[in-house]
């Protein structure tokens, strides 16, 4: 008997498309260029297949349009506020919700709330606005992630797990009591999309009880992660998404939530808590930063499409789908022979740009270089994750440099076909292959903090 693998497909159907501009590739050089080579700077008309983020740039489905229309737009106690809320609780088990316009708005009321001056705040890896709002408010970051996250040819099926050996040698080092919170990232971006196993998270708990730490969940991407647990980790293969993502949160005390992400919205987020005295300091702090606690920097329509976006977000269908989508681009570019951040990731596929251009010194942002050569080959816009993301270090002055030196791909759910997929593939290919003519790059303008949004460069002489 003989079995074949059947081809996969979208779990769904397209009613409205969204025409998109062909460019040359002069064209391209001359826009690349007036970015100052920063793929945040083109203009959005510029680019054929976008990969710069998921954040934001997904596409809703029909019902959350339709709840889009049931927005109650009143200033205080909207009902999309209470349906939200109710919605959160019960998929996430989070008691208080707080609304915020994004995921970084709930991070600066969180780092505010917790944090004071000489604090140190573990996670697993950080990510730049997470830590720039832990920076401001006093503490510094410490990585706790293991050492393999950091080596992006590691097949460890959970990168994104916490080695709580450094978190004691942390504890040993600072004291518990300058240890406000972990903050744990499911699905670490920085790490390539990797996934924490529930094992992992269940020994943090543990250690978080017997420390009376709280531990705090950079939720963005906890379907994602549910997923990879499903699929990889013992006793979990019968588990749906939806109750694994229950099961994780629970572990935890408090979330900050970008839903531009997982949520399957445009905008909004939210900082969500059991600790009754935390919300009322997070509610206090929602009217100064955001609006008023019940909105919090969100229309009532868009707290409506997030209330539907999550629970459309812990469908197996969707998720699979979701996550098939990026490995069968990252399949396609192992398959040529492209250097990638291994397992693939939830999110997005991690090209190794150190790998690709190992004639560029990290110094010259060979990360930086590679996404610009990505955009003048065939309009795909992507994003530097390396030197420039870390940014530089606070009391030195010199630039972080982070092991990892990446290219980001990262697909928005919803939005691209396989064949845009293969598109990419073959331009990735191509540039691979005229690697050894990509030059370095060089600041010619850098902003003081998240550099990465705004830096202008230019190619080194030579």
């Amino acid at each position: 008997m003989t079995t074949s693998t059947r081809t996969w497909a979208e779990p769904y159907k397209i009613k409205m498309v969204e025409p998109l501009k062909m460019t040359t590739e002069d064209e391209r050089r001359a826009a690349i260029a007036e970015a100052g080579y920063n793929t945040f700077l083109l203009k959005s008309e510029d680019v054929y297949i976008d990969l710069l983020t998921d954040s934001g740039c997904g596409a809703m489905s029909d019902r959350q349009w339709a709840g889009m229309m049931l927005g109650d737009e009143a200033y205080a106690g909207s009902a999309n506020f209470y349906r939200m809320r109710d919605t959160i609780e019960s998929y996430y088990s989070y008691k208080y919700t707080v609304p915020t316009h994004q995921g970084r708005g709930a991070e600066n009321i969180l780092s505010q709330i917790l944090i004071s001056d000489g604090d140190y705040v573990p996670g697993n890896m950080y990510f730049t606005t997470t830590r720039l709002h832990q920076e401001l408010a006093g503490a510094s970051f410490v990585d706790v992630i293991i050492d393999e996250a950091h080596d992006p040819a590691s097949t460890h099926p959970f990168k994104g797990n916490v080695d709580l050996a450094k978190l004691d040698a942390l504890v040993a080092e600072v004291g518990a009591e300058k240890i406000p919170y972990i903050c744990i990232a499911t699905c670490v971006n920085m790490a390539g999309g990797q996934p924490i196993s529930m094992s992992n998270l269940r020994a943090l708990r543990a250690w978080c009880d017997r420390t009376d730490t709280l531990l705090v969940h950079d939720m963005t991407r906890v379907a994602e992660n549910a997923y990879f647990i499903q699929q990889r980790e013992e006793g979990y293969a019968d588990k749906t998404v939806r109750e694994i993502v229950h099961e994780l949160c629970a572990l935890t005390d408090a979330a900050t939530m970008s839903s531009k992400k997982d949520a399957l919205v445009n905008i909004g987020g939210f900082l969500a808590m059991n600790d009754p005295d935390i919300y009322e300091k997070a509610c206090n702090l929602v009217v100064v930063y955001e609006g008023l606690h019940t909105y919090g920097g969100m229309a009532g329509r868009d707290m409506e499409a997030l209330a539907i976006g999550i629970t459309e977000s812990v469908q197996d269908d969707h998720i699979s789908a979701r996550v098939g989508q990026v490995e069968y681009l990252g399949n396609r570019l192992m398959e040529m022979g492209v250097p990638i951040v291994q397992p693939i990731g939830g999110h997005a596929i991690y090209l190794d740009a150190k790998a690709i251009l190992p004639h560029i010194p990290q110094d010259q942002f060979p990360a930086q270089a590679l996404a610009a050569a990505l955009y003048i080959d065939a309009g795909v816009r992507v994003m530097e994750r390396g030197v420039v993301s870390a940014g530089r270090d606070k009391d030195t002055g010199e630039n972080f440099m982070p092991k990892l030196e990446l290219v980001r791909l990262t697909l928005p759910r919803r939005v691209y076909t396989q064949a845009h997929m293969d598109v990419v593939a073959e331009s990735v290919q191509r540039v691979m292959q005229g690697a050894a003519d990509i030059r370095g790059l060089k600041f010619t303008y850098e902003p003081d903090c998240l550099r990465f949004f705004r830096a202008h460069f230019a190619p080194v002489d030579g």
